[in-house]
């Protein structure tokens, strides 16, 4: 199989390279592609996949690694390719510090995906992904499109209309969070099965509702537990009477929902945003990797470790550290390969290469198709899927909480507004998106916040097909 990442100089990908030299996805792919429009950070990442093998840590698994090539053509990159992997960031670090310090400064949470910045990142983002699907089907139109370019479900549902059920975006969190509960309640699971898990959302807004073993819910008892939840990090965010009596746990997203307050102070007393302080870090970090050779290696793991370290730092205020397990690296890429072979014949097999008899079972997000009761059917939600070599199909849920219903319906015509107003440049839908979102609930902030990204992002101005002070078409 042949793999193209776009976005191939991003710093993550040497964990989706080690993935694919070691452990049950060894031997998946034949030759690996990535494309970038930056040919420094390409060199800088080729350097760090060099230095893997054989001294830079990946095991040996009896296969070759993959064949790995570099493009800055996307036609290049994507003739002949089976498989794309996407993950993008237009406008790079400093667009992420716009999206951050422009609601900073008008008092809103500022944060990559979630409220006034997703939105934001979203207007940028789609552009380019719809390009990249429509060469897509001009250049693979048989290939898949596992997209994790950010914020993950508003660019899926983006892309849907071009690429149909050939597109799956995915994230590590709600899994994630899934496996840690499990784990807590003394039910691990194993890879890529998710029986008896009930889980309902958006991309980093969804909650787990139940965790069945032996026809026994488990949830309740974790909820009631403080010392269990004290052992992960979903349970550590969040008070554990206030998740007793909400009966589910909250994706660690929502922690920006509940708490509100403190996280807009928290981010606000930190010396630097989490955009500012990456952009430190690869500003030095890139030129350093691609002259580094053979320690290329281990100069990106000691930066991807520092990196995991600040990870929703804004949460942990009373000083609590990450598990060594979230530090370990890994999440995404595990996922994204499951996908991969589940799509490419390899049924049987789980996210880890454990049995499961009817596909990969994997929390992805995928039109609804009646999945979650309440929201349309064609729109974009994170719920559990079984993939096999047909696609993604999603798992029927049970209703949400009223609460529950409402914030997802009302977000998710938050994300509708934001997708129609990048895909046909249409200004007054963005400022209705910006009004409509729950951390934002103003007009005139609405109208501030845009204000705002544009001067801070003056190719932003360019969307709008009717110019910038009406944005009509």
């Amino acid at each position: 199989m042949r793999l193209m990442i776009a976005g191939g100089g991003g710093f993550r990908v040497p964990l989706v390279y080690r993935a694919l030299t070691a452990g049950p996805f060894a031997g998946l792919v034949r030759e690996l592609v990535l494309f970038d429009v930056d040919p420094l950070r390409l060199a800088a990442i080729s350097a760090v996949l060099s230095s893997m093998a054989p001294s830079g840590g990946a095991a040996s698994s009896g296969h070759s690694a993959p064949a790995v090539s570099t493009t800055t053509s996307l036609a290049e990159g994507l003739d002949g390719t089976d498989m794309v992997f996407a993950a993008i960031r237009p406008g790079g670090t400093a667009g992420r510090i716009a999206d951050e310090r422009v609601a900073l400064g008008l008092g809103l949470l500022g944060q990559e995906t979630t409220g006034a910045g997703g939105i934001s990142y979203a207007l940028r983002s789609i552009p380019g992904m719809l390009e990249l699907a429509r060469e897509m089907k001009r250049r693979c139109p048989e290939a898949w499109l596992v997209n994790f370019t950010n914020p993950a479900g508003m660019v899926t549902e983006a892309l849907v209309p071009v690429l149909g059920s050939r597109v799956i975006g995915i994230c590590d969190s709600a899994g994630a969070l899934v496996h840690r509960a499990a784990r807590a309640a003394g039910a691990p699971l194993p890879e890529g099965k998710l029986d008896g898990v009930g889980y309902y959302g958006l991309n980093h807004l969804g909650w787990l509702y139940r965790l069945e073993s032996g026809g026994k819910d488990l949830l309740p008892g974790l909820l009631a537990d403080a010392q269990a939840l004290a052992g992960f990090e979903e349970g550590r965010l969040f008070p554990q009477p206030f998740l007793q009596s909400l009966g589910c746990l909250p994706n660690e997203y929502l922690y920006y929902y509940y708490d509100t307050v403190r996280a807009v102070g928290a981010i606000r007393t930190m010396r630097q945003t989490r955009g500012e302080s990456i952009h430190e870090q690869q500003s030095g970090l890139y030129p350093a990797l691609a002259a580094a050779g053979s320690r290329a290696y281990e100069l990106w793991d000691a930066a991807r470790r520092s990196r995991e370290e600040g990870y929703l730092a804004e949460a942990r205020t009373g000083g609590e550290q990450r598990d060594e397990d979230d530090l370990a690296g890994g999440g995404y890429e595990r996922v994204a390969l499951g996908v991969m072979r589940a799509l490419s014949g390899g049924a049987s097999a789980g996210a880890s290469g454990g049995a499961s008899g009817r596909g990969a079972e994997l929390i992805l997000n995928t039109p609804n198709a009646g999945a979650v009761p309440g929201l349309p059917a064609d729109a974009v939600v994170e719920v559990p899927c079984v993939v096999t070599s047909d696609g993604a199909v999603p798992v029927p849920q049970d209703r949400p909480a009223d609460a529950q219903l409402a914030l997802m319906q009302r977000v998710k015509e938050v994300e509708r507004l934001t997708v129609s107003a990048a895909v046909h440049g249409r200004r007054d839908d963005a400022v209705r998106a910006f009004a409509l979102h729950p951390l934002i609930d103003s007009g005139e902030r609405a109208v501030e916040l845009l204000a705002g990204y544009e001067a801070a992002l003056p190719a932003l101005r360019l969307l709008w097909r009717g110019g910038p002070e009406t944005g009509k078409p």
